[in-house]
């Protein structure tokens, strides 16, 4: 199987590397804004450096990764969707609402086989969790990504990254949506203050509360106010039973006690590609989190994040998503996607 590359930074090169160790893959090639960045990510995981997406596209690729920054999503998706080519998009799928629900409905419409990087549903611990949820409704829920500013421009920028919330806590807040259900209202407040960096315009802090479909509540606290990364993660409460979740591990408390089972993020990250790759051969189903799915997602980030901006709460959609079914109805009618 091979696989070409849209982005060549940090997170492409994971995914070169983990590719590559598959036997069954080769990569084909990378392209980049960047053509440096492409020809050095070449050099150590094989293939050839494009000059854009339409020449990798040209030469044949089994499937695209598409690894660009938020504000970047949206060109690179429409044309490997027009080619009819497999899928994987890099979380968060957008910086902004509407770019997301347009290539869901452009995906859906076409019948694509997508995937999107939310590798926290690999994570053994969640399954786990599931089970210990099976028959315990979820009371409360209290989610959190405390870090830093990450290294890069492009993220101290709403209009370039979302903010904290839809760059970084979105992995939060899929577990939330797959262990508690979905969310139909979230009130936020952000700081209003953003961090000392550069062009930075985004909150330092935001702090969420969340109702829930089922009746549960919850909260979700983000901040890039550290040096360091303190906790990402979530707390889950139901009758008789606490859960503690994070990328390294679950700890359960109970009435018989309290137990802490280990988690491998590495493993996960490795799954969820091997998971999208025997979906394309047709040798495996589970993908996840295919795109429809992350849309989901992107639909609660934005939700915080726009309650935080204006100081007021957000509803969110509880039956099929309109303006998806929407962008699927303007395509087969000819509409333009960019009107």
């Amino acid at each position: 199987m091979r696989v070409g590359l849209v982005g060549a930074g940090g997170v492409a090169q994971r995914h070169a590397r983990v590719l590559t160790g598959f036997e069954d893959v080769e990569l084909l090639g990378v392209t980049d804004v960047a053509p440096q960045a492409a020809e050095a990510l070449a050099g150590t995981y094989g293939g050839r450096a494009f000059g854009d997406v339409a020449e990798l596209l040209a030469a044949g690729p089994d499937a695209v990764y598409v690894c660009v920054p938020p504000f970047a999503h949206g060109p690179a998706e429409e044309a490997v969707i027009a080619a009819g080519v497999p899928m994987f998009v890099e979380k968060p799928v957008a910086v902004d609402l509407e770019t997301a629900e347009r290539i869901a409905g452009l995906v859906e419409r076409r019948g694509l086989r997508t995937g999107v990087g939310h590798h926290w549903r690999y994570l053994h611990v969640v399954e786990e969790a599931r089970r210990l949820l099976a028959d315990r409704p979820v009371r409360m829920v209290n989610g959190a990504w405390l870090d830093k500013v990450p290294p890069v421009a492009w993220w101290a920028r709403r209009d370039r990254s979302g903010g904290p919330v839809v760059e970084q806590a979105a992995h939060v807040l899929d577990l939330v949506r797959l262990l508690a259900g979905e969310v139909t209202e979230v009130t936020a407040y952000g700081d209003g203050t953003p961090p000392p960096v550069d062009g930075a315009d985004i909150d330092s802090v935001t702090a969420a509360t969340l109702r829930f479909a089922s009746g549960a509540v919850g909260t979700l606290a983000a901040a890039c106010v550290l040096t360091w990364k303190h906790r990402a993660g979530l707390e889950i409460l139901a009758d008789g039973l606490a859960l503690s979740l994070a990328e390294d591990g679950l700890t359960i408390r109970d009435a018989d006690g309290e137990r802490h089972l280990p988690a491998d993020p590495d493993a996960a990250r490795v799954a969820v590609d091997r998971a999208f790759v025997d979906a394309v051969r047709g040798a495996g189903d589970d993908v996840r989190v295919p795109y429809a799915e992350a849309l989901r997602t992107q639909r609660l980030a934005l939700a915080v994040a726009e309650s935080a901006r204006t100081g007021r709460p957000v509803a969110l959609p509880t039956g099929p998503a309109a303006r998806l079914t929407a962008a699927v109805a303007d395509a087969d009618a000819g509409v333009s996607v960019d009107a």
